[in-house]
C-alpha cells in the first residue's frame, strides 16, 4: 500500500444488518463521506476509484461486512472487510499517509482460529478470524474423513463379550483422530492460527487432543458448547468462539503490557510518540504498541515507518500509561 504515491483517501464503512434498501443506504452514506473528502481536498482520481469499488459490490453485502478502502490518485491501494459489528461508525480521512490505526487495532483484536469440530468418522475444519462482539469471518471450511471406517460406536453395558468391540471402537476413534491431526498439521503452516479450538462431542475432542503433537500444547482451547449439527448448535459454537477470542485477546494484551514494563526497566522498550518515532527510523522497533481503544499520537506515520522495517503491531490494555498512547518493544536498545 505504501508503494502508492499519496496523499490518500481512507474510508471506513461500518457493518450493518442488511435490508431491502441496503444499496440506497450505502449510496447515501458514501455520498456524505465523499462530500467531506472533497472539502478536505481529495483528488478526483482517488474518489472515482472508491466510487468504482463500491459500485462493483452486490447490494447489501457491504452492509453486513463493513469495509475499509484506501485510494490515491493512482487508484485503489486497499479494499478489505472491516468491523462486522455495529457501533464503530463511518469515517473518512484525506491525509499524506493512510489512516490505518483503526484497521490495525481491529486486526490485533482478532484471533485466527483453526476450529476442529469432531464428527463420527473425522472432523470439520474451519479457518476462522474471530473477535469479541463481531461476527466471525470464515476464511475456509473443509471436511476431513479418517481412513478407518470400521465404526467408532461403543456398545452399552459391561458384558465381557463386548470388550473386544469396545476396544476396536476405541482404536478406530484413535486412528481417525490421528488422520485428522495429520491434516491439521499440513494446514497449520499456511493458515498460521493463534489458537487450535477443539469442538464437537467430548469423546472425539479427547481423541483429537491425545493425538496432537507437543508443539500444539500451548495453543489448544476447548469449545464444550455447540457443534455443526443444526442452527442452535452453530449459534452456541459461535458464541463460545467469541468468548475464547475475548479471553485470548485480553491475555495477549496483558502479556504485552508486562513485556513493556520489563523492557522499559532494561532499555528494551520506549513509549511516547517522539521516542517511538526515533526508534522506528533506526529500524529498532520489534513490536509497535497501541492502547486497546484510545487513538495514539502520529500513529498513521508510525505504522508506515514500522511497516517498512517489518515490525509487528499489538495492543496493551487501556490505562497502561503509554505517553501519547504509543509504545514499542525494541530489537535493540536506542540511546538518548
Amino acid at each position: 500500500m505504501y508503494e502508492h504515491e499519496g496523499p490518500f483517501a481512507t474510508v471506513y464503512l461500518e457493518g450493518r444488518a442488511p435490508g431491502e434498501d441496503a444499496g440506497s443506504q450505502m449510496r447515501l452514506r458514501w455520498k456524505a463521506l465523499r462530500e467531506r473528502l472533497v472539502k478536505a481536498g481529495a483528488t478526483s482520481g482517488a474518489l472515482e476509484a472508491i466510487d468504482s469499488a463500491l459500485e462493483r459490490e452486490e447490494p447489501g453485502e457491504e452492509q453486513a461486512d463493513g469495509r475499509v478502502l484506501v485510494a490515491s490518485a493512482s487508484g485503489m491501494a486497499l479494499d478489505e472487510p472491516w468491523d462486522a459489528a455495529l457501533g464503530a461508525g463511518d469515517e473518512a480521512h484525506w491525509s499524506v499517509v493512510p489512516e490505518l490505526g483503526a484497521l490495525v487495532r481491529e486486526e490485533c483484536r482478532s484471533v485466527r482460529m483453526l476450529v476442529v469440530i469432531a464428527e463420527h468418522q473425522g472432523a470439520q475444519l474451519r479457518h476462522e478470524v474471530v473477535a469479541e462482539q463481531h461476527v466471525a469471518r470464515e476464511v475456509e471450511t473443509e471436511s476431513v474423513t479418517g481412513g478407518d471406517d470400521s465404526g467408532t460406536h461403543k456398545p452399552r453395558g459391561g458384558a465381557l463379550s463386548h470388550k473386544k468391540i469396545q476396544r476396536r471402537a476405541e482404536q478406530t476413534l484413535q486412528r481417525n483422530a490421528e488422520d485428522v491431526v495429520a491434516h491439521v498439521q499440513s494446514v497449520e503452516n499456511s493458515f498460521r492460527p493463534r489458537l487450535l479450538v477443539l469442538a464437537g462431542e467430548a469423546q472425539g475432542r479427547t481423541a483429537l487432543r491425545d493425538a496432537l503433537p507437543e508443539n500444539f500444547a500451548g495453543m489448544v482451547a476447548d469449545a464444550e458448547r455447540g457443534d455443526a449439527q443444526d442452527e442452535g448448535g452453530e449459534a452456541a459454537l459461535a458464541e463460545q468462539l467469541r468468548e475464547i477470542a475475548e479471553r485470548e485477546s485480553t491475555r495477549t494484551a496483558e502479556s504485552r503490557a508486562e513485556q513493556l514494563n520489563a523492557g522499559l526497566a532494561h532499555g528494551q522498550a520506549v513509549h511516547g510518540a517522539d521516542a517511538v518515532a526515533k526508534a522506528a527510523e533506526m529500524g529498532a522497533v520489534e513490536t509497535l504498541l497501541f492502547e486497546h481503544e484510545s487513538a495514539g499520537s502520529r500513529e498513521a506515520m508510525l505504522i508506515k515507518t514500522c511497516a517498512e522495517t517489518s515490525a509487528h503491531a499489538d495492543l496493551v490494555p487501556d490505562g497502561t500509561g503509554l505517553a501519547d498512547g504509543v509504545g514499542a518493544l525494541l530489537r535493540f536498545p536506542v540511546q538518548g
